[in-house]
């Protein structure tokens, strides 16, 4: 069985909850390393933000 931090966001319990102000401030700071727009000017689920910090971590070379 895959441990949470392997789980698709999606499936999460509370993926469907507004993102936490920590990974909007994450994302607000990666996506200026990335030049990318501010994705947090948008409302985001908490799935949707995570799903957004790993491809915005993978651009910036920020890989796990």
């Amino acid at each position: 069985m895959a441990d949470n931090t392997e789980k698709d966001p999606n499936e999460w319990v509370s993926g469907h909850d507004p993102m936490t102000g920590a990974q909007a401030s994450y994302l607000k700071t990666l996506a200026e390393q990335a030049h990318e727009p501010d994705p947090t000017a948008k409302e985001l689920t908490k799935a949707e933000g995570s799903e957004l910090i790993e491809k915005l971590r993978k651009k910036v070379g920020l890989e796990n």
